[in-house]
């Protein structure tokens, strides 16, 4: 597969920031961590989901992108909205997050998106290596997560994320 496969995007701004990465080819309908992981063999604590949150009960809406583990949970109710300053926040849809950062759900990635604070648990940067999206869903990216430190927009977060129970 060539890099030609991610969004532009997303390949602008990993040249733009110098990410080493490597890219993996994925078939649409296994973009979704646990399809993607179970198929290509991953386990679910190397997936580094990138999820939109947004909180439309103030005016602007405020949004964060965040990274956690697939084996973890993201404390939305509580972190986020602390980190946000809000009372309330959620997931944003698959038409907000489109909109709003260009990518589809299931290849949401940290690199590409601007303007927008991205909050990245601690516990991904544990990782030797994780798969990220791609910027669509027909790629996914393998990078060490320290190369997240690379764009001006992250800050790593301790407890942004639960276990999964």
């Amino acid at each position: 597969m060539t890099e030609s496969k991610l969004l532009p995007l997303v390949e602008a701004a990993l040249a733009q920031h110098a990410i080493a990465y490597s890219v993996l080819d994925c078939a649409p309908e296994l973009a979704d961590t646990a399809a993607f992981c179970e198929h290509y063999h991953f386990a679910l604590d190397q997936a580094a989901n990138t999820i939109l949150v947004a909180s439309r009960k103030v005016e602007p809406t405020r949004y964060a992108v965040c990274v956690v583990l697939g084996t973890t949970r993201l404390d939305v109710n509580q972190k986020v909205c602390a980190l946000l300053e809000v009372k309330r926040a959620s997931f944003a849809d698959a038409e907000t997050t489109l909109s709003r950062t260009g990518m589809l759900i299931g290849g949401v990635t940290a690199p590409g998106i601007a303007e927008t604070p991205i909050y990245v648990d601690s516990a991904v940067m544990q990782q030797p290596a994780v798969v990220m999206g791609g910027g669509n869903r027909s790629s996914k990216l393998l990078l060490d997560p320290r190369e997240l430190l690379k764009l001006p927009q992250v800050s790593v977060i301790e407890g942004l994320a639960r276990p999964r129970e």
